[in-house]
């Protein structure tokens, strides 16, 4: 069972910058995917960034651009790098691992809170 620990989160103004970390509790090769999504208030569960183990990187359009993703699978960390942040990327962040989707092994963080505001 793999334990995911987000931290990183705050408040910031718009324009700002954050830096979320995710740390795993074992390392991370063979982690098919690794992501960031986000749930803001009355929202559904939404993908901000994929990485997947060759380092292939998507983002979804609202943060493409803005956020880069990485991923050091020996040091068990998965990090999320946002600037010029916006009021609507406020929302809860959380930290998802895939080994294997067909054989449920995806797992999910507790999330970090993410507040734009000026």
């Amino acid at each position: 069972q793999l334990q995911l620990v987000e931290s990183g989160g705050g408040l910031v103004q718009p324009g700002g910058s954050l830096n979320l970390s995710c740390e795993a509790s074992n390392s991370l090769t063979g982690y098919y995917a690794m992501a960031w999504y986000r749930q803001a208030p009355g929202n559904q569960r939404e993908l901000v960034a994929k990485i997947l183990s060759n380092r292939q990187a998507t983002y979804s359009a609202s943060v493409k651009g803005r956020f880069t993703i990485s991923r050091f699978d020996r040091q068990k960390m998965l990090y999320l790098e946002m600037k010029d942040l916006k009021l609507e990327d406020t929302a809860v962040y959380y930290c998802y691992a895939e080994f294997s989707a067909a054989l449920g092994m995806e797992y999910w963080g507790k999330g970090t809170q993410v507040t734009v505001a000026g």
